[in-house]
């Protein structure tokens, strides 16, 4: 499982970088934005700072929503850098910019998915990846990993490459349970990648080698 970090903080990605464990980096408007990133200049300048820490895909965030608007802002970015992805909105018109752009060797990440009709018809127009958004399922009690679980049998069925990007990862549970059922690839905060480091029996093992290894050269 490929692991993404979902964010547009540099110092958070180069953390999860240093960790050894990052594949590449997902994010949209409303991270920039949260960073303080405006201004089209300053965002473009932004996915490059990104792509240089990281080695794996980076997905870039159309903000057109008719065909022609996604398919000039989508070369635009991905001239960027060859790491950019070029990240569509699962509509009419961003199921076709996928498939414009596939048939041009650019990747994509088709996102705000949210059912398996959706995740099908975005693997045959030939995307890269596609998010399924599983926390926000949950929020509306709903169960976003029996979504990635469809989503699996249908790409297995038809040997489809589209990665499965579980995207809206809250937790490490998120994590575990979109590997146990065979999602490529999470995304997810870096709170959540680091959970994964955290038991008590890993503290209370360590702390007692501690305090064995001190008193044994007392």
């Amino acid at each position: 499982m490929k692991f993404f970090i979902d964010t547009a903080n540099l110092d958070q990605i180069r953390e999860a970088q240093a960790l050894g464990v990052l594949d590449g980096v997902t994010t949209n408007p409303s991270l920039m934005a949260k960073e303080g990133i405006t201004g089209k200049n300053n965002i473009l300048k932004h996915y490059v700072d990104i792509c240089n820490i990281v080695e794996g895909d980076v997905s870039a965030e159309v903000n057109a929503v008719d065909f022609e608007g996604m398919v000039k802002e989508g070369e635009e970015l991905a001239e960027l850098h060859e790491q950019i992805v070029v990240k569509l909105p699962m509509t009419q018109d961003g199921v076709k910019a996928a498939k414009y752009f596939s048939d041009r060797g650019i990747k994509t990440n088709v996102t705000l998915v949210f059912s398996a009709g959706q995740a099908l018809l975005a693997a045959k127009a030939g995307a890269t990846y596609v998010s399924p958004f599983i926390g926000r399922l949950d929020d509306i009690s709903t169960d976003g990993l029996n979504l990635i679980d469809e989503i699996r049998q249908i790409y297995d069925n038809y040997a489809f490459e589209t990665q499965i990007l579980a995207a809206s990862v809250r937790h490490t549970m998120h994590i575990v349970n979109c590997a146990k059922i065979g999602a490529d690839v999470m995304t997810g905060p870096l709170s959540a990648i680091t959970g994964l480091l955290k038991h008590p029996l890993t503290d209370s093992g360590l702390a007692q080698f501690i305090a064995d290894y001190e008193k044994g050269n007392k």
